[in-house]
């Protein structure tokens, strides 16, 4: 029994954990978002399977088809994977106000606040962002962080602002609309949040005190190529 505790205790307070790491090691900007909690009703015996059967009855997707996110919106778009209260704005490396917010809401998922002086993110779907990082090894170039959504994968990079990013785009005779870009005001999930569908996790975690990023220009050409090949998802959000 003491230890069944000892592991809850852990998994309790592992995204503080994780989110203090975030902001007094790497020193990078965190807030926390929504939470995915179970609606107060249940679904009745024929819609879980109705909807088992449509997502190929995977078991991440019955859970998700039972789990909503804790913002108000019934029909929110990316649940427990979102700013809610406080707002992105208020993302801060300051250790006394990461560890008030997930003493308080240790549930909340742990939220990257990107550009700046924070890595920015680029982003493919599962399939694809997996076969960019293979692509990257088989070249010879260095990739850093990256982690994987139950839908995407994000490579986090060295912060760039949109005059740069504008000029790498402007050369590329078509860019994906696959390929998502996280740069100033835009933020990523971090591990050990949990979405509706699944974990997120490191595929390729930071090492040391200042973990290395990569510029985005080297991986571009990459990336675009992959994206161009993944199915386009459109306006779509997903995590």
């Amino acid at each position: 029994m003491r230890e069944i505790l000892g592991r809850r205790r852990v998994t309790r307070w592992a995204r503080r954990t994780a989110a203090l790491t975030c902001a007094t090691r790497w020193r990078w900007p965190v807030v926390p978002g929504a939470e995915t909690r179970t609606p107060p009703w249940r679904p009745s015996r024929q819609l879980r399977q109705a909807v088992g059967a449509a997502r190929g009855n995977g078991s991440g997707r019955r859970a998700a088809a039972t789990m909503a996110c804790s913002c108000p919106l019934p029909d929110c778009a990316v649940p427990g994977a979102h700013p809610l209260d406080p707002p992105l704005l208020a993302a801060t490396t300051d250790a006394r106000m990461v560890r008030w917010w997930w003493t308080n809401r240790p549930g909340a998922a742990l939220l990257l606040a990107t550009g700046g002086r924070a890595p920015c993110a680029l982003s493919l779907p599962l399939e694809a962002g997996v076969g960019a990082l293979e692509t990257c090894d088989r070249m010879g170039l260095r990739t850093g962080p990256a982690l994987a959504t139950p839908t995407r994968v994000a490579l986090l990079v060295r912060p760039y602002d949109l005059a740069e990013l504008g000029e790498l785009l402007y050369a590329r005779d078509r860019v994906p609309s696959s390929l998502r870009f996280h740069g100033e005001g835009g933020y990523v999930p971090l591990p050990p949040t949990r979405l509706p569908a699944g974990p997120v996790r490191w595929l390729r975690p930071p090492e040391g005190d200042v973990p290395y990023l990569p510029r985005t220009e080297p991986l571009l050409d990459v990336l675009v190529d992959a994206g161009t090949a993944a199915p386009d998802g459109g306006d779509r959000l997903a995590h």
